[in-house]
């Protein structure tokens, strides 16, 4: 502990100024950390907000603010392309799914007019089969021919 008032006063200040970095350090931090996990337009004026805030106190300097602001900008811009190519493939992927759904829905209608076409013809055939069945009742009820 120091004996000397100068040293005494010296120590209160650097507590203090030690207490104001801590909070500058970690508002830069935590900005920093919510645009890594999501780059957006919002989140890199904050980040950016908080560099210039720490050059204006005096934590960092000037050039450090400049060449961090500038990766953020670099990284929104990039997660900007990303969601943009994401956007193309999603209006892709739903074109195909439209495609698809109506050569699905026009093989579906093919397959049942055949259907339809087969149990049509069937249907006739049953009935000839039916109109024919009592002419072979009779022809097989009919007593053999004596000889």
């Amino acid at each position: 502990m120091p004996i000397i008032k100068s040293a005494k006063k010296q120590m209160r200040q650097d507590i203090k100024r030690h207490a104001k970095n801590a909070e500058i350090k970690s508002a830069i931090k935590s900005a920093w950390k919510k645009f890594v996990k999501n780059p957006t337009r919002e989140l890199l004026g904050n980040v950016q907000s908080e560099f210039d805030k720490a050059v204006k106190k005096g934590f960092i300097k000037k050039n450090t603010a400049a060449r961090r602001k500038a990766l953020a900008a670099k990284i929104a811009k990039a997660n900007a392309g990303v969601a943009k190519t994401a956007d193309k493939v999603e209006k892709a992927v739903k074109t195909e799914v439209k495609a698809a759904k109506k050569v699905v829905a026009k093989t579906a209608k093919t397959v049942e007019k055949k259907a339809t076409t087969t149990a049509k013809k069937v249907e006739k055939a049953v009935k000839a089969e039916v109109k024919a069945a009592p002419k072979a009742v009779k022809k097989a009820t009919k007593p053999a021919a004596k000889k």
